[in-house]
């Protein structure tokens, strides 16, 4: 029997607007910070930017997911939590503060989905799988931040919840560039299609 990995399945011919949702997660000043200053970031949020304008074009949902915690959150995280238990402990990401919302050139609009999530995953702390359901999303494009956090986690969730996934390539980024990297040359392809922005906008104009 072979050992060799399996490889994501056939690129599909188009991307049908009224079943596909793009996925804008962790796109939050708080967030941003983490990337080096300068080009790198603006760079990203012009291809987001763009990203998000073409699938409103189409007709297809927006989905924007950002992190933020109340006072029963950080009371409901424990000890034992590596990622957020330094979060809870210093009250840091409160989800009134500005730096916790969506980044303003990214600003949802009447029609988008808004979830507010205390975990990495997009869907785990969050009603956003039943809302994509409820609109009879069956596709997800992913883009965000950070590739090795929320990115990966919502992909890996989203796979076992038999979506059918798409990351962009030029659409997210991590402060680790070699670990951004291996994500999208050797792990995320187990999982989702690798495409960039440009892709994306063909995929979505196919007929």
């Amino acid at each position: 029997m072979s050992t060799a990995p399996a490889s994501a399945p056939a690129l599909d011919p188009a991307l049908d607007p009224e079943h596909t949702a793009l996925l804008v997660l962790d796109c939050q000043p708080a967030i941003l910070a983490v990337l080096p200053e300068g080009g790198g970031r603006e760079a990203l949020l012009d291809r987001v930017e763009a990203a998000i304008a073409d699938v409103r074009t189409s007709g297809a949902t927006v989905a924007h997911v950002r992190v933020g915690f109340t006072e029963a959150d950080w009371d409901a995280i424990p000890a034992t939590n590596k990622s957020f238990a330094p979060l809870a402990r210093h009250r840091v990401m409160h989800h009134e503060d500005p730096a916790t919302a969506v980044h303003e050139r990214l600003a949802p609009r009447d029609g988008d989905l808004v979830v507010r999530k205390t975990r990495y995953g997009g869907m785990s702390t969050t009603d956003l799988d039943r809302q994509l359901r409820e609109r009879g999303i069956t596709t997800l494009v992913v883009s965000g931040i950070s590739t090795s956090g929320v990115v990966l986690s919502t992909v890996l969730d989203a796979a076992d919840r038999d979506y059918r996934l798409y990351v962009l390539s030029d659409g997210v980024a991590d402060p680790d560039t070699e670990v951004h990297d291996v994500l999208l040359q050797k792990v995320l392809p187990s999982r989702a299609h690798i495409i960039d922005t440009a892709e994306l906008r063909t995929l979505l104009r196919a007929d």
